[in-house]
């Protein structure tokens, strides 16, 4: 009887646990998971800004789900990040309560930081591409995106997101 239930302990302990894990394309992400906040600056008589954005595990850990608002669901979007196993790469889809969407690759930089690159589908104000660096710095995520606008990079819009416990709305 001990001798069994020895066994089915290590047999137990053996088996891998995947309630909280991740691909290992995806471990990156792992400090990005959760809920953060980016309060915009604002040109002086202008409304408030906020994006509350949302990560998470989804999928079994084989992708990673992003939600967001801005201002409560004054505009909002979804992604799903996953691993291209054909691509050799990370790939992902957003799409927006705007109704345009994105489909992008993403480079991981040897310091942890990432570039996404999105091709945008719809969008009516010619928006045609997206670069977007991201990196985890003392506890603060910063996000830096430039669009391809009617032929033309923008300049480089930076935001820096903290830890909140807010939700993401959608109306």
């Amino acid at each position: 009887m001990k001798k069994a239930f020895i066994l089915i302990i290590s047999l137990l302990l053996s088996i891998p646990t995947f309630a909280g894990s991740l691909a290992k394309e995806l471990q990156v992400f792992e400090l990005y998971l959760g809920t953060w906040q980016a309060d915009f600056a604002v040109p002086k008589g202008q409304p408030a800004m906020q994006d509350v954005s949302k990560w998470e595990r989804a999928l079994n850990g084989t992708a990673i789900r992003t939600l967001h608002s801005i201002n409560e669901g004054m505009y909002g979007g979804e992604s799903l990040i996953f691993w291209d196993k054909t691509k050799q790469s990370l790939v992902f889809y957003y799409f927006t309560t705007a109704g345009f969407y994105t489909q992008g690759t993403m480079e991981v930089l040897p310091n942890g930081a990432f570039v996404a690159y999105e091709d945008v589908t719809g969008n009516k104000d010619g928006i045609t591409k997206v670069k977007s660096t991201s990196q985890f710095v003392d506890g603060v995520f910063i996000v830096s995106t430039q669009y391809l606008k009617n032929g033309e990079w923008t300049t480089p819009e930076s935001r820096s997101y903290q830890r909140s416990d807010k939700l993401v709305k959608f109306k």
